[in-house]
Formats: C-alpha cells, sequence, structure tokens
C-alpha cells in the first residue's frame, strides 16, 4: 500500500484528488493538511511514503513546507501541484527537494507523476511557461 499525505488548503480540490487517487487499490490517502505549518506537524503522525502538496497555501506556501519537510526527513518524497506551473517554480522545486510538479489542470497526469516519483524519478510538467 503506497500511503498518501494531501496538502491543500482548498478542500474542494483535496477532495477531487484524493477521489482520483482512490481510483488505485494500492493507494491510501492516510493524511490531509489546509496548509505548509499543519502539514509540518501532521506529517509525523501519518508517516506518507508520498506527499501531494499545492504551491499556494495561507500561512506557508508549498515550497516552504517542502524545504522544511525535506530537511527533517532527507526520505521525503514530494510531487506539487500547481494551478500556475512556471519554469521558475520549476527550478525552486527541485531546489527544495520536490521530485516531481504536475498542474492542477493536468490531473490525469498526477496518476503517471507519482508512478515516476515513487519509483525513484523526477517528474516536472511538460506545459511548464517560461
Amino acid at each position: 500500500m503506497l500511503r498518501i499525505f494531501l496538502v491543500d488548503d482548498n478542500a474542494m480540490a483535496r477532495a477531487l484528488i484524493r477521489e482520483s487517487l482512490q481510483q488505485h487499490s494500492e493507494w491510501v490517502v492516510v493524511g490531509e493538511a489546509g496548509n505548509g505549518r499543519q502539514a509540518l506537524a501532521k506529517f509525523p503522525d501519518h508517516r506518507p511514503q508520498l506527499t501531494v502538496m499545492d504551491f499556494l497555501m495561507p500561512e506557508m506556501n508549498g515550497l516552504e513546507a517542502a524545504r522544511q519537510l525535506t530537511e527533517r526527513n532527507p526520505d521525503a518524497l514530494i510531487l506539487m501541484v500547481t494551478t500556475d506551473p512556471s519554469s521558475q517554480l520549476e527550478e525552486e522545486a527541485k531546489q527544495a527537494g520536490i521530485k516531481g510538479l504536475c498542474a492542477k489542470d493536468e490531473m490525469q497526469s498526477l496518476v503517471s507523476a507519482i508512478d515516476t516519483v515513487i519509483q525513484g524519478g523526477t517528474y516536472f510538467s511538460e506545459n511548464v511557461a517560461a
């Protein structure tokens, strides 16, 4: 079972992602958080193998949360989702230890992104704006 932790300030977005992930019998959502601070607090309790995290969130954005998570948990696998992917965000995500970046409007690619990341690869959306 792949243990997944969802982090997004939009409850509807979390529900849509959760629904998409639950189509896979080998994947289970073990916890959710609404911002980066909550993610940092809840992460140790859930011990996920993969964290799917939004970029834009109140209190602490996904980049800062990812930086802190990977400092505390170097083996943490983080896949970022965003409504506005860019080459700058992609570079910042890589520097923060994020293993993949997926556009929210390409949620069909989320499955491929997760498969790639959990197999040790990296996944960065091909439709990134310059």
